[in-house]
């Protein structure tokens, strides 16, 4: 298996930011430590050039975010402060996600220790999304003819609005998105099918859920999954407001992998959103996806 990932995926924020920038460190080391991953199977994602990238975003948001000639309020809507760092990191986050995806089509199962960065619109970024990984992944793998239809499940905790606004008039393009109803983005883009949860829905409700709604995507017959595994519906997240355990998590991963594997769809993860404190229980919840993702692709 080839997972991707860089030291360019952990840049220095001010002191004090309240995006654990940390994690992606420490997922790593878990899953090496633990032996889940070999160091043989972690690769460096190559950069994608500005062709690439403006085939989900326009010129003019790529060029001000490369030579960081944006303005200050578009920089604040990420959340993040500008450096030649972050650019760097976030095109590096979008080259994994595209190696991750061209491995999935070759052996069935590809990931990428960073990514799901579903905020991100085709002008500008906003909730820590600088780029749109999904979007310019689909667009890239469209426009080589390496496939024809793609299917976004994304079930990080908040709705994934850039996603929707980027891809959401593309015929070719299935998203299903189950999230938070009260939840960041307050203005929510709709997805193919959107499944709104109440705060506070634990384990039993939502694999239920899924469960029910995940058979439409695969009777759409998509040539591959592009599967945003974010750890923010986890109880001790600081901004999921949901309620399910460690097992729920490790329940709803193999579900959507386990029917992913069965009907022959290859699938390419992302680690999507995870905040808890401490940021441990969110390192645990990434490295149980890696489990189970061992367990089902043997």
């Amino acid at each position: 298996m080839k997972v991707y990932y860089s030291d360019h995926y952990t840049v220095p924020l001010p002191e004090g930011h309240k995006f654990p920038m940390e994690k992606y460190r420490m997922v790593r080391e878990r899953l090496l430590a633990e032996k889940i991953l070999l160091q043989c199977e972690l690769h460096e994602p190559e950069l994608p050039s500005r062709e690439i990238m403006t085939l989900a975003h326009t010129g003019d948001y790529y060029d001000g975010f490369a030579d960081g000639t944006l303005g200050e309020t578009v920089i604040r809507k990420i959340g993040l402060p500008w450096s030649k760092e972050l650019f760097r990191r976030s095109l590096a986050s979008v080259g994994g996600a595209i190696g991750s995806a061209i491995e999935a089509l070759e052996s069935g199962i590809g990931g990428n220790l960073a990514g799901g960065t579903h905020h991100a619109f085709s002008t500008h970024g906003e909730g820590f999304c600088v780029f749109n990984d999904f979007a310019v992944v689909i667009l890239y793998l469209i426009k080589r003819g390496m496939i024809h239809r793609a299917a976004i499940i994304d079930l990080d905790v908040h709705q994934g609005n850039g996603n929707s606004s980027i891809l959401g008039d593309n015929p070719d393009v299935f998203i299903f998105s189950m999230h938070g109803h009260g939840n960041y983005p307050l203005i929510k883009i709709p997805s193919t099918i959107d499944v709104e949860l109440p705060d506070g829905t634990r384990d039993a409700e939502y694999l239920s859920l899924l469960k029910e709604k995940l058979p439409a995507i695969f009777e759409w017959k998509p040539d591959i999954v592009l599967y945003q595994a974010g750890v923010d519906p986890l109880k001790e997240d600081s901004l999921g407001r949901l309620a399910l355990s460690s097992g729920g998590l490790m329940e709803r991963d193999r579900i959507v992998l386990n029917e992913c594997r069965s009907r022959g769809i290859p699938v390419s993860l992302a680690l999507g959103g995870g905040y808890s404190k401490p940021i441990n229980h969110s390192v645990d919840a990434y490295v149980n996806t890696y489990r189970v993702v061992k367990e089902i692709f043997k």
